[in-house]
Protein backbone atom coordinates (compact mmCIF):
# COMPACT_ATOMS: atom_id res chain seq x y z
CA UNK A 1 0.00 0.00 0.00
CA UNK A 2 2.64 2.14 0.97
CA UNK A 3 4.28 1.63 -2.55
CA UNK A 4 1.46 2.38 -4.49
CA UNK A 5 0.61 5.69 -2.41
CA UNK A 6 4.35 6.74 -3.27
CA UNK A 7 4.25 5.81 -7.04
CA UNK A 8 0.87 7.81 -6.89
CA UNK A 9 2.79 10.84 -5.18
CA UNK A 10 5.74 10.39 -8.01
CA UNK A 11 3.46 10.41 -10.68
CA UNK A 12 1.93 13.74 -8.97
CA UNK A 13 5.31 15.15 -8.52
CA UNK A 14 6.63 14.88 -12.22
CA UNK A 15 3.24 15.87 -13.56
CA UNK A 16 3.14 19.19 -11.08
CA UNK A 17 6.93 19.72 -12.72
CA UNK A 18 6.57 19.16 -16.43
CA UNK A 19 2.54 21.00 -16.78
CA UNK A 20 3.05 23.64 -18.69
CA UNK A 21 2.01 27.02 -17.26
CA UNK A 22 -1.39 28.59 -17.23
CA UNK A 23 -2.24 30.73 -20.13
CA UNK A 24 -4.21 32.67 -17.53
CA UNK A 25 -7.54 32.12 -19.59
CA UNK A 26 -10.33 33.38 -17.47
CA UNK A 27 -13.17 31.04 -16.52
CA UNK A 28 -16.54 32.27 -14.78
CA UNK A 29 -17.94 30.96 -12.28
CA UNK A 30 -21.05 29.28 -12.43
CA UNK A 31 -23.92 31.51 -12.01
CA UNK A 32 -26.78 31.23 -9.14
CA UNK A 33 -30.33 30.12 -10.65
CA UNK A 34 -32.76 33.05 -10.88
CA UNK A 35 -34.53 32.75 -7.94
CA UNK A 36 -31.32 34.23 -5.52
CA UNK A 37 -30.83 37.09 -7.84
CA UNK A 38 -31.34 40.16 -6.13
CA UNK A 39 -30.76 43.63 -6.81
CA UNK A 40 -27.86 44.86 -7.75
CA UNK A 41 -26.50 41.47 -7.69
CA UNK A 42 -27.54 40.90 -11.24
CA UNK A 43 -24.48 43.60 -11.90
CA UNK A 44 -21.95 41.96 -9.84
CA UNK A 45 -18.96 40.99 -12.33
CA UNK A 46 -18.33 37.15 -12.66
CA UNK A 47 -15.07 36.21 -11.49
CA UNK A 48 -12.18 34.07 -13.42
CA UNK A 49 -11.71 30.78 -12.03
CA UNK A 50 -8.26 32.09 -11.14
CA UNK A 51 -9.96 34.56 -8.71
CA UNK A 52 -12.13 31.56 -7.38
CA UNK A 53 -8.80 29.67 -6.70
CA UNK A 54 -7.11 32.32 -4.85
CA UNK A 55 -9.89 33.16 -2.88
CA UNK A 56 -10.56 29.36 -1.88
CA UNK A 57 -6.83 29.43 -1.58
CA UNK A 58 -6.94 32.47 1.32
CA UNK A 59 -9.93 30.61 2.99
CA UNK A 60 -7.87 27.67 3.60
CA UNK A 61 -4.78 29.62 4.55
CA UNK A 62 -6.66 31.36 7.25
CA UNK A 63 -7.75 28.05 8.47
CA UNK A 64 -4.69 26.83 8.62
CA UNK A 65 -3.17 29.52 10.35
CA UNK A 66 -6.45 28.93 13.16
CA UNK A 67 -5.72 25.62 13.49
CA UNK A 68 -2.28 26.11 14.39
CA UNK A 69 -3.67 28.45 17.21
CA UNK A 70 -6.20 25.60 18.34
CA UNK A 71 -3.30 23.18 18.17
CA UNK A 72 -1.10 24.77 20.50
CA UNK A 73 -4.12 26.08 22.59
CA UNK A 74 -5.03 22.08 23.02
CA UNK A 75 -0.67 21.25 24.04
CA UNK A 76 -1.18 24.06 26.34
CA UNK A 77 -4.13 22.72 27.63
CA UNK A 78 -3.16 19.20 28.33
CA UNK A 79 0.24 20.85 29.79
CA UNK A 80 -2.37 22.51 32.32
CA UNK A 81 -4.32 19.79 33.39
CA UNK A 82 -1.21 17.64 33.88
CA UNK A 83 0.25 20.50 36.27
CA UNK A 84 -3.28 20.71 37.88
CA UNK A 85 -3.17 16.89 38.92
CA UNK A 86 0.28 17.31 39.67
CA UNK A 87 -0.59 20.30 42.37
CA UNK A 88 -3.54 18.40 43.46
CA UNK A 89 -0.87 15.78 44.84
CA UNK A 90 0.76 17.97 46.38
CA UNK A 91 -1.89 19.94 47.99
CA UNK A 92 -3.35 16.36 49.26
CA UNK A 93 0.49 15.14 50.47
CA UNK A 94 0.73 18.65 52.21
CA UNK A 95 -2.75 18.25 53.91
CA UNK A 96 -1.60 14.55 55.18
CA UNK A 97 1.84 16.44 56.61
CA UNK A 98 -0.06 19.34 58.48
CA UNK A 99 -2.35 16.33 60.00
CA UNK A 100 0.60 14.43 61.19
CA UNK A 101 2.27 17.76 62.46
CA UNK A 102 -0.50 18.67 64.50
CA UNK A 103 -1.12 14.84 65.62
CA UNK A 104 2.59 14.99 67.04
CA UNK A 105 2.16 18.60 68.60
CA UNK A 106 -1.12 17.32 70.59
CA UNK A 107 -0.03 14.02 72.04
CA UNK A 108 2.83 16.27 73.39
CA UNK A 109 0.44 18.97 75.01
CA UNK A 110 -1.74 15.69 76.09
CA UNK A 111 1.83 14.20 77.62
CA UNK A 112 2.29 17.89 79.72
CA UNK A 113 -1.44 17.76 80.99
CA UNK A 114 -1.06 13.81 82.50
CA UNK A 115 2.29 15.40 84.03
CA UNK A 116 0.39 17.77 85.89
CA UNK A 117 -0.22 20.36 83.95
CA UNK A 118 3.11 22.10 84.97
CA UNK A 119 6.00 22.91 82.42
CA UNK A 120 9.22 21.28 82.54
CA UNK A 121 10.98 24.45 83.80
CA UNK A 122 8.54 24.75 86.54
CA UNK A 123 9.33 20.71 88.09
CA UNK A 124 12.89 21.61 87.16
CA UNK A 125 13.42 24.11 89.83
CA UNK A 126 11.49 21.94 92.42
CA UNK A 127 13.80 19.61 92.44
CA UNK A 128 16.46 19.67 94.87
CA UNK A 129 18.74 17.11 93.53
CA UNK A 130 21.85 18.82 91.41
CA UNK A 131 22.22 15.50 89.02
CA UNK A 132 18.21 15.53 88.30
CA UNK A 133 18.56 19.29 87.57
CA UNK A 134 21.22 18.75 85.02
CA UNK A 135 19.66 15.67 83.53
CA UNK A 136 16.65 17.96 83.36
CA UNK A 137 17.94 20.96 81.85
CA UNK A 138 19.28 19.22 78.88
CA UNK A 139 16.00 17.59 78.06
CA UNK A 140 14.12 20.80 78.32
CA UNK A 141 16.55 22.53 75.97
CA UNK A 142 15.89 19.58 73.76
CA UNK A 143 12.73 19.37 74.39
CA UNK A 144 12.43 23.07 73.55
CA UNK A 145 14.35 22.79 70.08
CA UNK A 146 12.27 19.79 68.83
CA UNK A 147 9.01 22.19 69.21
CA UNK A 148 10.74 24.99 67.69
CA UNK A 149 11.47 22.41 65.08
CA UNK A 150 8.05 21.07 64.75
CA UNK A 151 6.07 24.47 64.72
CA UNK A 152 8.53 25.75 61.95
CA UNK A 153 8.21 22.61 60.16
CA UNK A 154 4.20 23.14 60.76
CA UNK A 155 4.87 26.60 59.27
CA UNK A 156 6.45 25.94 56.43
CA UNK A 157 4.27 22.81 55.38
CA UNK A 158 1.13 25.33 55.85
CA UNK A 159 3.18 28.25 53.34
CA UNK A 160 3.91 25.20 51.00
CA UNK A 161 0.35 24.25 50.61
CA UNK A 162 -0.78 27.83 50.62
CA UNK A 163 1.80 28.20 47.25
CA UNK A 164 0.32 25.04 46.21
CA UNK A 165 -3.35 26.02 46.27
CA UNK A 166 -2.85 29.36 44.64
CA UNK A 167 -0.46 28.02 41.75
CA UNK A 168 -3.42 25.25 41.40
CA UNK A 169 -6.15 27.83 40.50
CA UNK A 170 -3.93 30.34 38.44
CA UNK A 171 -3.23 27.09 36.22
CA UNK A 172 -7.06 26.58 36.55
CA UNK A 173 -7.48 29.84 35.10
CA UNK A 174 -5.13 29.26 32.03
CA UNK A 175 -7.22 26.38 31.63
CA UNK A 176 -9.88 27.81 31.15
CA UNK A 177 -8.71 30.60 28.96
CA UNK A 178 -7.20 28.40 26.74
CA UNK A 179 -10.42 26.23 26.52
CA UNK A 180 -11.73 29.45 25.41
CA UNK A 181 -9.42 30.06 22.59
CA UNK A 182 -9.86 26.28 21.67
CA UNK A 183 -13.54 27.11 20.97
CA UNK A 184 -12.97 30.19 19.11
CA UNK A 185 -10.46 28.47 16.75
CA UNK A 186 -12.76 25.94 16.17
CA UNK A 187 -15.33 28.16 15.10
CA UNK A 188 -13.32 29.89 12.60
CA UNK A 189 -11.71 27.02 11.67
CA UNK A 190 -14.90 24.93 10.85
CA UNK A 191 -16.41 28.74 9.33
CA UNK A 192 -13.43 28.98 6.80
CA UNK A 193 -13.43 25.23 6.10
CA UNK A 194 -17.58 25.76 5.16
CA UNK A 195 -16.72 28.99 2.92
CA UNK A 196 -14.72 27.36 0.79
CA UNK A 197 -16.22 24.31 0.30
CA UNK A 198 -19.67 26.21 -0.53
CA UNK A 199 -17.42 27.99 -3.73
CA UNK A 200 -15.81 24.82 -4.35
CA UNK A 201 -19.58 22.78 -4.29
CA UNK A 202 -20.65 25.37 -6.74
CA UNK A 203 -18.11 24.62 -9.50
CA UNK A 204 -18.96 22.13 -12.09
CA UNK A 205 -17.00 19.19 -12.84
CA UNK A 206 -15.13 20.69 -15.88
CA UNK A 207 -14.54 23.69 -13.53
CA UNK A 208 -13.38 21.67 -10.40
CA UNK A 209 -10.94 19.52 -12.52
CA UNK A 210 -9.72 23.24 -14.40
CA UNK A 211 -9.35 24.44 -10.43
CA UNK A 212 -7.35 21.77 -9.81
CA UNK A 213 -4.94 22.34 -12.60
CA UNK A 214 -4.32 25.86 -11.93
CA UNK A 215 -3.31 24.71 -8.40
CA UNK A 216 -0.82 22.65 -10.20
CA UNK A 217 0.39 25.79 -12.75
CA UNK A 218 0.84 28.11 -9.37
CA UNK A 219 2.81 24.81 -7.91
CA UNK A 220 4.43 24.87 -10.89
CA UNK A 221 5.43 28.43 -11.42
CA UNK A 222 6.47 28.90 -7.61
CA UNK A 223 8.92 25.56 -8.02
CA UNK A 224 10.34 26.68 -11.68
CA UNK A 225 10.95 30.17 -10.21
CA UNK A 226 12.85 28.82 -6.63
CA UNK A 227 14.86 26.01 -8.81
CA UNK A 228 16.36 28.25 -11.43
CA UNK A 229 17.57 30.64 -8.15
CA UNK A 230 20.31 27.81 -8.12
CA UNK A 231 19.41 26.80 -4.78
CA UNK A 232 19.67 22.59 -5.41
CA UNK A 233 23.41 23.82 -6.45
CA UNK A 234 24.12 24.21 -2.55
CA UNK A 235 22.01 21.84 -0.99
CA UNK A 236 23.79 17.98 -1.41
CA UNK A 237 23.80 17.06 2.36
CA UNK A 238 22.69 13.90 3.89
CA UNK A 239 20.09 13.34 6.26
CA UNK A 240 21.23 12.37 9.60
CA UNK A 241 20.03 8.60 10.75
CA UNK A 242 17.41 10.51 13.19
CA UNK A 243 16.11 12.64 9.87
CA UNK A 244 16.86 9.15 7.71
CA UNK A 245 13.82 7.34 9.89
CA UNK A 246 11.65 10.98 10.06
CA UNK A 247 11.56 11.01 6.13
CA UNK A 248 10.57 7.33 6.38
CA UNK A 249 8.20 7.94 8.61
CA UNK A 250 6.28 11.09 6.80
CA UNK A 251 6.70 9.19 3.32
CA UNK A 252 5.09 6.23 4.12
CA UNK A 253 1.94 8.33 5.53
CA UNK A 254 1.46 9.64 1.65
CA UNK A 255 -1.70 9.26 0.38
CA UNK A 256 -3.82 9.65 3.90
CA UNK A 257 -6.14 12.45 4.32
CA UNK A 258 -5.86 15.87 6.25
CA UNK A 259 -7.62 16.86 8.54
CA UNK A 260 -6.90 19.30 10.88
CA UNK A 261 -5.94 19.26 14.64
CA UNK A 262 -5.06 15.28 13.78
CA UNK A 263 -1.83 13.76 14.69
CA UNK A 264 -2.60 9.83 13.06
CA UNK A 265 -2.32 7.23 12.44
CA UNK A 266 -5.22 7.39 9.88
CA UNK A 267 -4.93 11.22 9.35
CA UNK A 268 -2.99 14.33 9.83
CA UNK A 269 -2.86 17.87 9.47
CA UNK A 270 0.67 19.58 8.60
CA UNK A 271 2.19 19.63 12.20
CA UNK A 272 0.69 16.88 13.18
CA UNK A 273 2.85 14.98 10.08
CA UNK A 274 6.08 16.48 11.17
CA UNK A 275 5.89 16.01 14.64
CA UNK A 276 4.53 12.68 14.68
CA UNK A 277 7.42 11.79 12.07
CA UNK A 278 10.18 13.13 13.99
CA UNK A 279 8.67 11.83 17.09
CA UNK A 280 8.79 8.19 15.33
CA UNK A 281 12.77 8.87 15.32
CA UNK A 282 13.29 9.63 18.87
CA UNK A 283 13.23 13.41 19.07
CA UNK A 284 10.29 15.67 20.30
CA UNK A 285 9.86 18.53 18.71
CA UNK A 286 6.89 21.50 18.92
CA UNK A 287 3.38 20.53 18.26
CA UNK A 288 2.24 23.30 15.40
CA UNK A 289 4.37 24.58 12.60
CA UNK A 290 4.30 27.80 14.03
CA UNK A 291 5.95 27.11 17.74
CA UNK A 292 8.18 24.58 15.30
CA UNK A 293 9.43 27.90 13.72
CA UNK A 294 10.06 29.64 16.98
CA UNK A 295 11.35 27.34 19.05
CA UNK A 296 14.00 24.83 16.49
CA UNK A 297 17.17 25.76 15.67
CA UNK A 298 16.96 28.01 12.00
CA UNK A 299 19.53 26.93 9.34
CA UNK A 300 20.05 28.78 5.79
CA UNK A 301 18.11 27.09 3.15
CA UNK A 302 21.80 26.44 1.19
CA UNK A 303 22.02 23.93 4.63
CA UNK A 304 19.04 21.84 3.77
CA UNK A 305 19.11 17.90 4.05
CA UNK A 306 16.74 15.31 4.13
CA UNK A 307 14.71 15.96 7.38
CA UNK A 308 14.34 19.50 7.91
CA UNK A 309 11.38 21.38 8.10
CA UNK A 310 10.63 24.27 5.89
CA UNK A 311 8.26 26.38 6.99
CA UNK A 312 6.05 28.59 5.04
CA UNK A 313 3.86 32.05 4.61
CA UNK A 314 4.78 34.82 6.55
CA UNK A 315 2.61 33.75 9.64
CA UNK A 316 4.36 30.16 9.80
CA UNK A 317 0.96 28.66 9.21
CA UNK A 318 2.41 25.61 7.17
CA UNK A 319 5.40 23.09 7.07
CA UNK A 320 6.62 20.18 5.25
CA UNK A 321 9.48 18.11 5.64
CA UNK A 322 12.26 18.19 2.71
CA UNK A 323 13.26 14.80 1.24
CA UNK A 324 15.98 15.87 -1.60
CA UNK A 325 15.54 16.59 -5.03
CA UNK A 326 13.97 19.94 -4.19
CA UNK A 327 11.19 18.53 -2.91
CA UNK A 328 9.17 18.09 0.24
CA UNK A 329 6.24 15.61 1.30
CA UNK A 330 3.14 17.27 3.60
CA UNK A 331 -0.42 17.48 4.73
CA UNK A 332 -1.55 20.28 2.34
CA UNK A 333 -5.43 21.35 3.64
CA UNK A 334 -8.51 19.91 4.04
CA UNK A 335 -9.94 17.57 0.80
CA UNK A 336 -5.99 16.62 0.18
CA UNK A 337 -4.23 13.87 0.82
CA UNK A 338 -0.38 13.83 2.34
CA UNK A 339 1.58 14.05 -1.13
CA UNK A 340 4.97 15.24 -2.50
CA UNK A 341 5.16 18.57 -4.05
CA UNK A 342 7.69 20.74 -4.52
CA UNK A 343 9.69 22.48 -1.57
CA UNK A 344 9.77 25.86 -3.65
CA UNK A 345 6.07 25.65 -4.66
CA UNK A 346 4.52 27.97 -1.38
CA UNK A 347 6.33 31.46 -0.30
CA UNK A 348 9.05 29.85 2.21
CA UNK A 349 9.85 31.85 5.39
CA UNK A 350 12.71 29.89 6.43
CA UNK A 351 14.35 26.11 7.66
CA UNK A 352 14.50 24.33 11.26
CA UNK A 353 16.34 21.41 12.05
CA UNK A 354 15.01 19.63 14.80
CA UNK A 355 18.18 16.97 15.58
CA UNK A 356 20.86 20.10 14.95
Amino acid sequence: MNRRRCATAAITLVCALTVPASTGQAFAAPEPPPASRAGAAEDAPKKSLEEVRQEIEALYRKAASATDAYNLAEEQADKQSAEIVKLAQEIVKGQARIDDLKNRAGAAARAQYRDGGLPPEARLVLTDDPQLFLDGAGRIQQGQKATRDLLGELTRTQADLAAYTKDASAQWRKLEANRVKQAKARKEINSRIAAAKKIEDKLEKEQRERLLQLERNAEYKAQTAWLSSGVLKEISRSASPQGKKAVQFATAQIGKPYVWGAEGPGSYDCSGLTSQAWSAAGKGIPRTSQEQWRLLPRIEIKDLRPGDLIIYHADASHVGMYIGDGAIVHAPRPGRNVTITGAGSMAILGVVRPDK
